[in-house]
């Protein structure tokens, strides 16, 4: 890979990973609920998540998909149902004031499972392995997955950085339920382009 293409590839990661979609708008949302610390695990979690599906996309997870045409459906369902309850766990997330002790935001583990049915991890993936590593060879899928793990990180931070930005505004209940519902509404909007429900896919 020459430097030029791995610029590109650095580049793509870039604006894979920071544009709005479900792991950033939740990583929002938690921002805003719990604050930047507690989210860390939640953003490194998205970070090993991606970066090892893209590892397992290049090795010969593309390869399955094309030959069953069907898993793409499975996929499509999976991701729809649990994008759609994690929606409604933050549209009704309790006030800050009111939450019970116990709650807490996504762990790591639970977020680098959450990139299995996430459509857009699985569209940029796919995406990164087609255009800088046709050849699926072991050292360029290496280093699409070394990209996602290099910029995903900064990248993914100014969200949940964002969402503390907003979190003592957010101390009103009435103003951190109507952010829950939006963000909620959000995440499930996200799926209408890299699910193709739309013209725009």
């Amino acid at each position: 890979m020459t430097m030029t293409v791995l610029t590109a590839l650095l580049g793509f990661a870039l604006a894979a990973t920071i544009t709005p979609g479900p792991n950033n708008l939740m990583l929002m949302a938690s921002g805003a609920n719990f604050g930047f610390r507690r989210t860390l695990p939640h953003m490194i979690g998205i970070v090993g998540g991606v970066s090892v599906m893209s590892l397992l996309v290049g090795a010969g997870l593309m390869a399955l998909f094309q030959a069953v045409p069907v898993l793409n459906t499975v996929l499509k369902v999976l991701s729809v149902g649990y994008l759609l309850w994690l929606a409604a766990k933050v549209a009704t997330a309790a006030p800050i004031q009111d939450r019970a002790a116990d709650a807490r935001p996504m762990t790591a583990l639970q977020a680098a499972a959450f990139q299995w049915v996430n459509p857009k991890a699985w569209a940029m993936c796919l995406s990164a392995v087609t255009l800088y590593a046709p050849d699926r060879s072991i050292l360029s899928v290496a280093l699409v997955a070394g990209a996602f793990a290099l910029v995903s990180f900064p990248a993914i931070s100014v969200w949940a950085w964002l969402g503390t930005v907003v979190r003592r505004w957010l101390s009103n209940p009435m103003r951190l339920r109507v952010f829950n519902v939006t963000m909620a509404a959000l995440l499930v909007a996200s799926l209408w382009p890299v699910l193709g429900l739309g013209s725009g896919a």
